[in-house]
């Protein structure tokens, strides 16, 4: 019989944390499938819901925003400048929300079978991306019903945003889903957060009227556009609405070093998320 070694073995319940999505990505298409699935289940509209609420949003925003409050002035083609922010927003809001639940929503799981843990926020935030793309076919029909003509540099731009996005919130997701376990007042944080995050972004304004409104504060105009967030809103802006009007914003001086923060304070943010999820996932089972 074969000796083993006691460094052959791992300690039970204890993983390589996100590296072990990639070596259950059987179980990984599992939790996808059904987090899809479940999602609209005994709806009526079932996957309309995908196209109704950010329609809605839009509508709101539009006519408040665009309308009411005048903001739409000096900006052309103002629906498509405001929802080529929308989806972006919407999907880190979807993405960071979902994840920070996911452990909780899954408790059935959790304290039943070992299966590693971050699985659970990374197929939430894989199925926030998938209902985020309805919401990116549209935007795609109404810039080319227009005349968009997009360029390969500002397609890529996009692609980077959408990776930006998405590790941005499983970072947080990572963060604030294994302190939503133990303090359930997370959730309140997660919240507030998502309602800023639309406000702290140019979505329903431009950055040359921020720039306007603070003046000469160049610590807070960097500050503002070093947000992952907000290069992701740039980007998307560029790729879409810039291709659409004669004349674009285009993106603010200096973005290339705004971007290079972004970038690494989300690959922080992912770190800390993971150190701060394996600390609480010891004791997941019994806090729930």
């Amino acid at each position: 019989m074969r000796n083993v070694s006691a460094g052959e073995f791992e300690r039970p319940g204890r993983g390589k944390g996100i590296i072990d999505v990639f070596r259950h990505r059987y179980l990984l298409t599992l939790l996808i499938r059904k987090g899809t699935a479940t999602r609209y289940r005994n709806s009526v509209l079932g996957w309309v819901w995908s196209y109704v609420k950010p329609a809605a949003q839009f509508t709101i925003y539009y006519f408040v925003v665009g309308q009411i409050l005048g903001l739409h002035r000096g900006v052309e083609n103002f629906p498509i400048y405001l929802f080529s922010g929308i989806v972006v927003v919407n999907l880190f809001n979807e993405a960071f929300g979902n994840a920070t639940s996911s452990i909780v929503d899954n408790r059935a799981l959790v304290r039943k079978i070992y299966m590693p843990r971050e699985l659970f926020p990374v197929a939430a935030i894989v199925i926030a991306f998938v209902h985020f793309l309805p919401q990116l076919a549209i935007l795609l029909v109404v810039c080319l019903l227009v005349g968009w003509v997009p360029s390969v540099l500002s397609l890529l731009g996009f692609v980077c945003a959408l990776v930006l996005v998405v590790l941005f919130a499983l970072g947080l997701g990572l963060l604030f889903s294994g302190l939503n376990v133990r303090y359930r007042d997370a959730q309140n944080f997660v919240e507030l957060i998502r309602m800023f995050s639309t406000w702290t972004s140019p979505v329903l304004y431009t950055w040359i009227l921020l720039k306007e409104t603070i003046g000469t504060n160049e610590i807070a105009f960097a500050i503002y556009n070093s947000n992952p967030l907000t290069v992701a809103v740039h980007l998307s802006h560029h790729a879409f609405w810039d291709k659409t009007v004669a004349v674009g914003n285009g993106l603010p001086p200096g973005f290339a070093l705004y971007g290079t923060i972004a970038a690494i304070a989300t690959l922080l943010l992912l770190m800390i998320g993971q150190f701060t999820f394996r600390r609480f996932e010891r004791s997941f089972a019994q806090d729930l």
